[in-house]
């Protein structure tokens, strides 16, 4: 083991700040951020519309002063007592884009920033969708929804970064599991 990590082990948890939404920790000289309330997982929704539009979400992320493109995400337990990972990816596909899926699987689950956050995500693969609504988020997210059709989403995704975007690296994670399994065994 690294000199670090047993420094690290050798010492106590100390809460350094706690805010409505977010906490700061420290162990030994590393400091970290938590999620005050959930379970301190997230899901992040990898979905495709029946005419094979893969669904992105654009939002205003104030920590990077500029808008986002992203798939759907949200946390696990927030405001929901008995969430389970399929639960809060139906929810939140459901609130940020508007579609419904018959089928949602989990795919992987870990760490978001592991140097920064104890957060960990989960991909979420959902399937069968059906349109039950017009998405935007709830309580002001002000979410915008793209469909676009999945061969051009790569060049989309590169062209709003031109625009001054910033884009989530888990997209290029999600395009691929819309296309195989995570041991790479391709979908059918």
């Amino acid at each position: 083991m690294s000199q670090e990590h047993h420094e690290a082990e050798d010492h106590p948890i100390e809460t350094l700040y706690d805010g409505q939404w977010l906490r700061m920790k420290r162990r030994g000289h590393w400091e970290y951020a938590e999620r005050s309330h959930g379970n301190g997982m997230a899901v992040i929704i990898i979905a495709a519309t029946p005419d094979d539009r893969v669904l992105f979400v654009e939002q205003y992320r104030v920590p990077l002063g500029k808008r986002t493109i992203e798939m759907p995400a949200g946390l696990v337990g927030d405001d929901h007592a008995h969430d389970t990972l399929e639960s809060a990816a139906r929810r939140e596909l459901i609130e940020e884009t508007g579609w419904e899926a018959a089928k949602v699987e989990v795919l992987l689950v870990g760490p978001t920033s592991s140097g920064m956050s104890s957060e960990r995500i989960a991909f979420v693969r959902a399937t069968q969708l059906t349109r039950v609504g017009e998405g935007g988020g709830v309580d002001g997210e002000g979410i915008v929804v793209h469909e676009v059709q999945r061969t051009r989403a790569p060049a989309w995704l590169m062209q709003k970064q031109r625009e001054g975007y910033e884009l989530d690296l888990k997209l290029w994670a999600g395009l691929w599991m819309l296309e195989h399994e995570p041991d790479g065994t391709p979908l059918r």
